[in-house]
């Protein structure tokens, strides 16, 4: 198919070809002018979904087509017409005219999507702060994201000027993002980086990998504390790939503690845990009003505060067998 797309179908695999009259054109801009009612911001978060290839690989939204390029974009299937505000409890730990943080429970979901399209973080932002309900965006707000199973900080901006404000630091690398996590095993090192591309993983369209040629990723952590066969770890992300911890530390053969998805199949221990041991601990950010650096912390939860006093009570009686 070249250049046109009336007849696509939301859910479909939509296969286009550069002609020259766009020719240089950014990769959002492009698909936003080739599919109807689809628009550029939309594009863009299609592209950052991992949606859409460029000839067979990743891109970004601002990489320029050429002539002859083939774009490959897979829509998702149709998301209810509108937002719904639901009137959901949110743990808000700081709240202005701007921005507000939130500590996200683990198991909600933070914007619409296939299959969660109510009881996600999006319904209950928009119940309380009306002015976000931006038409066409199933995400308004939202600047960074946390899978449904990791518990802990989020920042969401209320109007578009701290959208680009939140956005731009994102982009400069100058927002602070650091998580608890327990992983399988013992480090070798206590403390280093893993710099390692990822992208949708070739096979398993659900899961991400480390991928030559993937967006590159580089997660900075250190080992808080020795747990036996296992490790307390702080990582902080530098950038901000699905599912960069998880996939990080499983490319070490350390996978996050009860990681459904990335872990083994048949784990030795979950310790009572029913998700990953991933908790977004910390989080920092100009304020955009004023520029003033903000940082807040999140304890951990229940579920997980139990479990590391589990790993510790097993790690203390292995050390007084000993």
């Amino acid at each position: 198919m070249s250049g046109s797309s009336e007849d696509m179908v939301h859910g479909e695999l939509l296969q286009l070809i550069v002609e020259a009259a766009d020719e240089g054109h950014r990769l959002d801009r492009y698909i936003a002018g080739k599919v109807p009612d689809l628009s550029r911001t939309y594009a863009r978060h299609l592209i950052e979904d991992a949606r859409v290839l460029l000839n067979n690989r990743q891109a970004r939204p601002a990489s320029p087509v050429r002539v002859g390029d083939v774009v490959t974009v897979q829509l998702p299937e149709p998301q209810p017409v509108g937002l719904v505000a639901e009137a959901l409890p949110l743990q808000i730990v700081y709240e202005d005219d701007d921005v507000v943080v939130i500590d996200k429970p683990a198991g909600m979901v933070v914007h619409p999507a296939p299959g969660h399209n109510r009881g996600t973080l999006v319904n209950a932002l928009i119940a309380r702060y009306p002015e976000m309900a931006i038409s066409g965006d199933l995400r308004p707000g939202i600047v960074h994201r946390l899978d449904r199973d990791t518990s802990g900080l989020l920042v969401a901006a209320r109007n578009d000027r701290a959208l680009h404000s939140l956005q731009a630091q994102q982009q400069a690398r100058r927002m602070l993002k650091i998580y608890l996590v327990v992983v399988e095993g013992r480090m070798n090192e206590a403390e280093g980086v893993i710099d390692a591309p990822i992208a949708r993983h070739p096979t398993d369209r659900v899961r991400m990998a480390v991928v030559a040629g993937g967006r590159p990723a580089r997660t900075h952590w250190r080992v808080l504390e020795e747990l036996g066969e296992y490790a307390l770890i702080e990582a902080r992300l530098e950038t901000g790939r699905t599912h960069q911890i998880r996939v990080h530390f499983a490319s070490r053969n350390r996978p996050v503690l009860a990681d459904p998805l990335y872990g083994p199949k048949r784990p030795r221990a979950t310790f009572g845990l029913t998700r990953q041991f991933l908790h977004a601990h910390r989080l920092g950010f100009a304020l955009p009003s004023s520029g003033a650096w903000v940082e807040f912390t999140s304890p951990l939860p229940d579920d997980l505060a139990a479990a590391l006093a589990r790993l510790r009570q097993r790690a203390n009686s292995a050390i007084r067998r000993t």
